[in-house]
């Protein structure tokens, strides 16, 4: 698994001495941010050959107490989603 720093590092690699490590940092959370706040406003962000990020709608339904089985309303509520584009799915 790569996390935040791991993708850091190998940005850091990929551009070799052209911007260090800290600069790196800042971009990778500028462009988090962007898409984040993109999010919020219920905007998708399509990155071509990546893949869209967007918001849906998940819709209120029924579910049931696995302790006491009584049928409970699980309410709806906006997630994110995530489309990959055909570069990304034949990577992998």
């Amino acid at each position: 698994m790569m996390n935040k720093s791991d993708l850091v590092v190998e940005t850091h690699k990929v551009l070799g001495e052209e911007l260090s490590k800290a600069t790196v940092e800042r971009v990778l959370n500028a462009v988090l941010e962007t898409i984040r706040n993109a999010i919020s406003k219920h905007e998708s962000v399509q990155l071509v050959g990546f893949g869209t990020f967007g918001v849906s709608e998940r819709m209120s339904r029924i579910g049931v107490n696995p302790r006491t089985k009584e049928k409970i309303r699980i309410p709806g509520k906006m997630v994110v989603k995530f489309k990959p584009g055909t570069d990304l799915s034949r990577a992998v």
